[in-house]
Formats: C-alpha cells, structure tokens, sequence
C-alpha cells in the first residue's frame, strides 16, 4: 500500500502528550496509538482527536475506565461542553499490559481497534476535518503514534510496490495453527485474521518484505519499521543492502535471546556483533518500533524510542546502501524508507 509524504511517527512521547497531525484529519487516515497501560491507583486514561492544542473541541474522546468491572467512554465536546455519553464494554485494555489501538477516519465516523480486533463505531458529531492535534493523558507509557493513509493505492507485490514509505497493516497478535517451516527455515503463520468491518481489513503481503531506498543512504537518513513478532518466532532479520552485499544484517534471535550485527561482503560473513547494553528489546508476539538512524560512520539503532547500539560501517559507500529486506517470523505494519 502507497503512502508516500507520511506523517512521521512520534517515537516513545511522554505523556501527557499534545501533537499535531499534519494537514488535520482526511478520509481513511488511520491513527495508531501503541503503549502499555501504567500499573497505578489512577483508573482512566484518555486519546483525544481534538482542534488545536485546547481541550475545548474535541472531536473524538476516547476514554478508558478501569472502575467496577470496566468500560470505555466516548465523547465530543464543542465549545467546552461535553455531549452525551457512550459507553462500551467489555473493557480491552488492562493495567500493565501492552496495548494497540487505532483510529480510522471514515466520512460517517471514527472506527476503533483494539489489539488488531473491532471494538467500537462513533459517528461523527462535528465535521472530522476540524481535528488537527492528539493529545494523550492519564497512566500510560506510549512507544509509538503512527500515522498511515488506507485510501492510498491498494496492496501490491513486493516487488513492484512503489517507493518511499509503503505502510501495511496486520492484526496486532496473530492467532492460528502451527507455524509452517519453510525451505530457508523461516516460519510462516496460517494464523487466520480477525475479523473487521468493512474498510479496515489489512493487506497482507508476502514476506519476505523488498522495496528500495530512493537515493540511498547518506548521514542523518532514517528508516523505521513497525509490527508485530510472531507468537512462535525464532528468528527474524533486517537486512540493508548494496548490490549482492548486505552492508547491515539486523538479526534478532529469539532461540538465542540475543540480536546479532553482521555484514555480508562477497557472501562472506564478517565476524559477528552480539553484544547487548539491556535486555533483549524484541519479544514474541509483541509489536516492536525500530529506527535505524545512518550516520557518518555508523547506524545508530533506537528499539521502541530506546537506544539500543551503534553499527560501525563496514561498507563506506553509502548511497550505494539502497534496498531494505525484511524476512523471518515478524508481521510488518509500517515502513518508512
């Protein structure tokens, strides 16, 4: 799926958070909020697409309560005033547990998941191209708000999806039988989907994942990728390439519990970086956030806003570093080349 001129994504806000969404909201924008829910004595939180960085037009409050056995307020204030309530149940969120929700922007209403699954419709109440801010408040630790156009080109091959950011969207937790194995070792889910109203069912390319970098690489280019692990995952890799050679091989291993760096020069691996300053930053079946930032002299890599570890090159040529490979037991949900 196309998306070229995205709206970047804000890595690892703090909260509270008030940003601006480019050019407001449009139909088929889909706005993902990815966090965990802060195990505390507070019992709400609130996502709200509002006008400008006041709480006084809000077009969209979305508004998780952990009070009796739980539910989820939504709400539209204009002028300062609130209108009625809706509330919803069951409650789909959970104190400290991770979490991903999303808003997609349909002429009629807001639709809403959670965790990859449908959770609730809120027809518009006031014109939706007002909203040209998020703000997120109350007890929760957010990695990521991304921003995706689901009315761009539709869904194609690999390797003929155009260029620039190609965002594609999957459930947040594949479900389904045993992974199959295939010749080259990667596993492969038959994990059946969750259903979705009409609208917000996602593309599902092949992995594993191609698409060129326009240009190349140079000093102060960013690449970010975000989905989920596979629940069975052993193994999964991001590879920049030059040619035939893979100027960096990113390889978490799950069967390991270790991330391993390399570079791949005439088919000869070059000796192997494995060092880690933390815990290994990838998990099954969890979404993750990676930017890897090319510098002068190295990659500098940030795993869901957090520093993980620089990457000396070993490939100098730069601009000739101009292909990203994804492969292995990971689902993609953006990519940003």
């Amino acid at each position: 799926m196309a998306f070229s001129g995205a709206q970047a994504p804000y890595l690892s806000p703090v909260v509270p958070f008030s940003g601006t969404i480019q050019g407001g909201l449009q139909d088929g924008l889909q706005i993902t909020v990815n966090g965990s829910v802060i195990n505390s004595r507070e019992n709400r939180f609130a996502v709200n697409l509002q006008t400008g960085f006041s709480d006084n037009d809000i077009a969209l409050h979305f508004n998780p309560r952990f009070e009796k056995e739980g539910y989820v307020v939504c709400n539209t204030r204009q002028k300062g005033r609130w209108g009625p309530e809706e509330r919803k149940k069951p409650m789909p969120f959970q104190k400290g547990r991770p979490f991903e929700l999303s808003f997609l922007v349909q002429s009629s209403d807001f639709k809403v998941l959670v965790n990859g699954s449908f959770f609730v419709q809120y027809s518009h109440r006031v014109p939706f191209h007002r909203v040209d801010n998020i703000s997120v408040v109350g007890p929760v630790q957010l990695s990521y708000i991304s921003f995706q156009n689901t009315r761009a080109a539709p869904a194609q091959p690999a390797c003929s999806m155009p260029q620039f950011s190609q965002p594609v969207r999957f459930p947040y937790r594949p479900r389904g039988g045993k992974p199959k194995v295939t010749a080259n070792g990667n596993h492969h889910s038959d994990s059946s989907r969750p259903f979705q109203p009409p609208g917000m069912r996602p593309a599902y390319p092949p992995m594993p994942f191609f698409t060129s970098i326009p240009g190349g690489l140079y000093p102060s280019k960013c690449i970010v990728l975000s989905g989920t692990v596979l629940p069975c995952a052993q193994r999964f890799h991001i590879n920049l390439c030059a040619g035939s050679d893979i100027a960096f091989h990113l390889n978490p291993r799950f069967d390991e519990n270790t991330v391993v760096r390399n570079t791949q020069v005439d088919s000869s691996w070059g000796p192997e970086e494995r060092g880690l300053p933390r815990q290994m930053p990838f998990a099954r079946g969890q979404s993750f956030l990676v930017c890897i930032m090319c510098e002068s002299y190295c990659f500098k890599v940030a795993v869901d806003g957090q520093h993980l570890f620089d990457y000396c090159h070993n490939l100098k040529n730069l601009p000739a570093i101009d292909r990203l490979e994804v492969g292995g037991d990971v689902q993609l949900a953006h990519v940003q080349v």
